[in-house]
């Protein structure tokens, strides 16, 4: 019977002692407050009574304000990464942007180029068919002036014009005769003419019927 005291006693001791530990784990109590009078007893130190400094001999250690201040600065870090990845990429679409804008106003400044050419090259070809058609009616008054005169008088006139611009006469001279049905009278011009100016002048309309200058 005292055997089984003793063994029952000591697992009852095991169980304290274990249970002083875990709640000293667990923060619950300080098991140095407890065991600390019974080390000193056994060391020879009779130190009961004597108060043990608050945390002396806790196992784990409390989180202090340090702790919540580290975490508030690494979400803070945490979020100061994420706006400067965005700022990086609104500067990459900015500088894309740039890019495109810049290609755009090079195109239309090429295209306005090409459309001010195409607007000269219209103008000037404006101009000579303007010039074309006010020679034509000159060329035109000019041979109804000289076929209403006498053919003597129209050869002296066409004595002191350019080659060309018998040519033109003559040929626009065929052109009414022809529309109204008539025989041309540049022949006859021709053999009244000098016969060496004639002569030059056949040889120039038939290599060029049709040069109105």
């Amino acid at each position: 019977m005292i055997g089984r005291i003793i063994l029952l006693l000591f697992l009852i001791f095991i169980l304290v002692v274990g249970g002083i530990l875990w709640f000293d784990y667990l923060n619950v109590i300080d098991a140095k407050n407890f065991t600390g009078p019974v080390f000193d007893f056994l060391r020879g130190m009779p130190l009961i009574g004597q108060v043990i400094p608050e945390g002396a001999g806790r196992t784990q250690p409390i989180a202090g304000d340090d702790v919540f201040i580290s975490l508030d600065a690494e979400r803070f870090a945490v979020r100061l990464e994420a706006l400067e990845l965005r700022n990086m990429e609104l500067e990459r679409h900015e500088y894309d942007m740039q890019n495109r804008r810049g290609q755009i106003e090079q195109m239309a400044q090429e295209l306005e180029e090409r459309q001010r050419s195409l607007d000269e090259r219209e103008n000037s070809l404006n101009s000579m068919l303007s010039d074309a058609e006010l020679r034509d009616r000159t060329v035109e008054r000019n041979a109804i002036n000289l076929i209403n005169m006498p053919p003597e008088r129209a050869v002296g006139i066409l004595a002191n014009m350019d080659d060309q611009d018998v040519i033109d006469v003559f040929l626009k001279t065929d052109e009414i005769s022809e529309a109204a049905g008539n025989a041309s009278i540049v022949p006859f011009w021709l053999s009244i003419m000098e016969p060496e100016r004639a002569a030059e002048l056949a040889r120039k309309m038939v290599s060029r019927p049709f040069a109105l200058n």
